[in-house]
């Protein structure tokens, strides 16, 4: 043999004039012992990378080798952390990003050999490949979180995505809708299946979720308040009923004196009442937005209705959502505080709303700015009267 070893875990090949030291990462959980050999060029170089991997392994910085791919880990991070734990929504958007795009780019790549230089190639080729800045931002924090789970079950020593630059935030462009415009939306839609659904975005700024999983029992005519607990959206092509988005979007809004609302509001609630008596089975779970048979109204039905409806009517182009986005404009308009606008939203805090609503708000500071300019110009006119005297 032209191997001998020449002290504990180094062994010299004469014929091929190479160290080899064995890494010994002790017993895996089969039972089975897990050594590893590297070659290194010099005796120091090689005494070097035994002495500092000893160093690691006392310092439990030093993980057991894996063949485990960014595929099946991911697959296996979906399934075991974030199905059980996150919203079905949020489950199946983190698939969809793995599935089209992580698992196709990255998904061949050994785990414990990702670096963030192929993380950072990653970035640059989904945007070449025409994703947004916003998506892609998701698709980092996708892998951030995944990879650090990684590290806490000890399968990496480091998170790789820790060391690499997503690219930078994009203001989202919303597009909303005037006051004026939206006057002339509410008269058009009078009389229409979902006016409720347009008006209750319009007026009060719900999302689409909030309209669809809207109850009789949340709402109290009398009272003259809304209240906001419980949400239906659509998943993989599948309505299901939810709970809020944060707990923050669990709020109570009057409506008293909106009278456009409640006297629509309460003629829905009088025809469904004589529709359930007429048949007992009519909408049994007392949605508010129902079909004329008594189904609930599919989300992703709701808003092609709407986007058809717009350009029926030669309305500027609009989505549903697009009307929250309207209501917080025209509260803006009024001046209304931006803790106030927030609260009626549901937004976790103030700094949600404002970088959603980057586009109006930065209108409102021109505004401020303008007046106090004015106030200054106004004190130093004064002044310069007074100087004449």
């Amino acid at each position: 043999m032209s191997r001998r070893t020449i002290e504990k875990n180094i062994a010299y090949d004469e014929r091929n004039r190479l160290f080899y030291v064995t890494f010994n990462y002790g017993i895996d959980g089969s039972g089975k012992r897990v050594k590893k050999t590297k070659t290194y060029d010099t005796h120091i170089a090689a005494s070097d990378a035994l002495r500092i991997f000893e160093m690691k392994k006392q310092r439990h910085e030093i993980v057991m080798p894996t063949e485990l791919t960014v595929g099946v880990w991911l697959d296996q991070w979906l399934e075991d952390v974030i199905t059980p734990n996150r919203a079905r929504s949020t489950a199946y958007g983190y698939g969809n990003m793995i599935k089209n795009h992580i698992k196709p780019a990255l998904g061949g790549i050994v785990l414990q050999e990702l670096t963030p230089q192929q993380i950072q190639s990653y970035y640059v080729d989904m945007r070449a490949q025409g994703l947004g800045v916003n998506t892609v931002r998701k698709h980092h924090q996708l892998l951030y979180t995944a990879l650090d789970c990684a590290v806490r079950q000890e399968l990496l020593t480091r998170n790789p995505a820790r060391r690499v630059d997503p690219p930078a935030r994009e203001a989202p462009k919303h597009r909303f809708y005037t006051t004026e415009q939206l006057r002339r939306l509410f008269l058009a839609v009078e009389g229409a299946p979902l006016e409720p659904a347009v008006k209750l975005a319009g007026y009060l700024g719900l999302r689409r979720s909030e309209i669809c999983g809207l109850k009789w029992e949340n709402i109290d005519l009398e009272g003259g308040t809304i209240s906001i607990c419980a949400a239906r959206t659509t998943v993989g092509g599948v309505t299901i009923d939810k709970g809020p988005k944060t707990n923050s979007s669990v709020r109570t809004l009057g409506i008293a004196g909106m009278t456009d609302l409640e006297e629509m509001l309460g003629s829905m609630r009088s025809d469904q009442a004589e529709r359930r008596r007429l048949r007992p089975g009519f909408n049994p779970e007392g949605f508010v937005l129902v079909h004329a048979n008594g189904q609930p109204y599919a989300p992703d039905y709701v808003s092609a209705w709407f986007s058809a409806f717009v350009k029926a009517n030669g309305l500027p182009k609009l989505t549903l959502h697009g009307l929250r986005h309207s209501f917080a404009s025209a509260a803006n308009e009024l001046h209304i505080p931006m803790f106030k606008i927030s609260k009626a939203l549901g937004h976790s805090n103030t700094s949600v709303t404002s970088q959603v609503y980057t586009h109006l708000f930065d209108d409102t500071q021109s505004e401020v700015l303008s007046q106090v300019a004015s106030a200054i110009d106004s004190v130093g006119q004064k002044s310069e009267q007074l100087s004449l005297f």
